[in-house]
């Protein structure tokens, strides 16, 4: 099956993950999408092949060599991302990108235009899957599972091409930061792996944020506004001073390449009580870990002013995979040959968010990032130029070609 054919067959799916569930998966969807590539998988006939009963779905492309080699994995996730859905995806293929706008839904008034999204110029001349307006694409990680399963399926049907043990897994709710989570590393078997989960063609990561979670609680006190006079004590004020207490500019939209941040996702409140809640981000550990004090420091002034008005937790979510990769540098250097070997100048970037690589890496499968090709992930404006797809699998089979070189 053409690889093209294999991503939008893949689309039609509805896995977009859910945190509110506390299930895993999280969603129905995303077993009924590991269940079909399972299927799959058999007809290719690859082998070890598992669904547990959390989603995640293993399976091994034995060596064709006589000699050992690593074995090296590749794995994507099965979700996308909650923040728009994902049922009914419609793409459609922009055959050759003129450089123009790119009306996604003329009723709507939806336009992909290069005056909002300047990217777009550099795939001019390319074929371009975008959506309709109405869903995001699920490029993330849909591209990824595509480029995964297309490129096995060539080392299957070319046994000329030497390589060794290749392991694969597709995991669930990597969009709600819980796809390592309960990934049994040992059972996967492979000394290290790559997530396709990277964005523009060429992107190569191995270091990204730092990352906690801080819900910062305010109790208030309500009464009649009438005759509040010394008595009232709102929640929502209170909070609100806190967060002009932040540095203005040490936010999302204000950062840039290893610049950290405070970003405030949500505010719930009432005179009564009043939650925000930050996530912080930062990829010096160092400074990672001033940012969560300043923030503690913040709740003990607050309450200075308004006694056991405030309160914090802070909760870790996962760290800078670099320090797990740098022992491991040669399985950088083999990235980066194969992107050459195919064409493809490697771009090494931070990445401004978090992987499943990066737990993976701290629960010692060292895991490094490699683009699969979408760009504008998580919204109706994301878009996938299939050359980059291509080139991603391209980069799959070379990968596993290097590996298995004699030494």
């Amino acid at each position: 099956m053409p690889i093209v054919d294999r991503f939008l067959q893949y689309v039609k799916f509805d896995t977009q993950s859910d945190e509110e569930t506390n299930m895993t998966p999280s969603t129905p969807g995303q077993m009924i999408f590991a269940q079909h590539l399972e299927k799959e998988l058999r007809e290719l006939g690859l082998s070890e092949i598992s669904l547990d009963d959390n989603g995640y779905l293993m399976a091994t492309l034995p060596s064709n060599v006589d000699y050992p080699t690593p074995t090296v994995g590749f794995i994507a996730h099965l979700d996308t991302s909650p923040d728009m859905t994902g049922r009914h995806v419609n793409p459609r293929i922009i055959e050759k990108y003129d450089g123009g706008d790119i009306v996604l839904n003329a009723e709507k008034g939806i336009v992909l235009s290069p005056s909002e999204f300047p990217e777009l110029s550099h795939y001019v001349g390319q074929a371009l899957i975008v959506t309709d307006g109405n869903t995001l694409l699920g490029a993330d990680d849909k591209a990824g599972i595509a480029e995964i399963v297309s490129a096995v399926s060539h080392l299957i049907h070319h046994p000329e091409i030497k390589h060794g043990k290749i392991r694969i897994a597709f995991n669930p709710d990597e969009e709600i930061g819980q796809g390592a989570h309960k990934f049994d590393v040992e059972r996967f078997g492979a000394d290290w792996a790559y997530t396709m989960d990277g964005g523009e063609i060429g992107e190569l990561e191995y270091e990204n944020f730092n990352a906690a979670v801080a819900k910062v609680r305010f109790r208030g006190r309500n009464v009649h506004p009438g005759y509040a006079k010394h008595k009232m004590i709102n929640s929502i004020r209170i909070a609100n001073q806190f967060i002009i207490m932040l540095p203005r500019w040490e936010t999302p939209e204000h950062t840039e390449g290893y610049e950290g941040f405070y970003h405030l996702i949500s505010i719930e409140g009432t005179v009564e009580e009043t939650v925000l809640t930050y996530i912080i981000r930062d990829h010096d550990r160092d400074r990672f870990e001033r940012r969560k004090k300043e923030l503690e420091h913040l709740t003990r002034k607050i309450n200075n002013e308004f006694p056991d008005c405030a309160s914090i937790e802070i909760k870790d979510q996962y760290f800078n995979m670099r320090e797990k990769i740098e022992p491991v540098m040669h399985i950088i250097d083999v990235v980066e040959k194969a992107m050459t070997q195919v064409g493809v100048t490697p771009v090494v970037v931070p990445i401004r968010g978090g992987t499943d690589g990066a737990q993976l890496s701290f629960k010692g499968l060292p895991c490094p990032n490699i683009f699969a090709g979408g760009l504008n992930f998580h919204g109706r404006y994301e878009f996938l130029p299939i050359p980059s797809m291509e080139k991603a699998r391209d980069v799959i089979v070379e990968i596993a070609k290097i590996v298995a070189e004699k030494k």
